[in-house]
């Protein structure tokens, strides 16, 4: 077994410092710290992303929706969707990608026909 207190790991340099708590073929796990005013633009994976708010308040916007998000708050979103994730606050968030990595992830993977 292992195990991780999220709320005490250091992110010193916010959303470039993201540590990766775990990473195999099943899934990702990498914990993200938004200072203040911080925000993962817009972007997306070519995995399934779970995102759990650990700490703090965040606003995401997906498909055309805008859904504020407090500690305990849970998101799921398919492979491909793009999203933003931002906060005004400051809030860790707990990123699971699964399966790691994702079909097409890396450049030069065959593409399926």
């Amino acid at each position: 077994m292992q195990s991780w207190n999220l709320r005490e790991i250091e992110t010193p340099a916010g959303i470039r410092s993201p540590v990766v708590l775990r990473s195999d073929e099943a899934a990702r796990a990498v914990l993200v710290s938004l200072e203040p005013g911080q925000s993962l633009g817009e972007h997306q994976v070519k995995e399934r992303a779970l995102v759990s708010v650990v700490e703090g308040a965040v606003r995401v916007e997906a498909g055309g929706q805008s859904i504020e998000g407090e500690t305990g708050s849970f998101f799921s979103f398919d492979a491909d969707e793009r999203r933003s994730i931002s906060t005004d606050t400051g809030a860790r968030i707990l990123l699971i990608l699964a399966p790691w990595p994702g079909e097409g992830h890396y450049r030069g993977d065959a593409v399926a026909g």
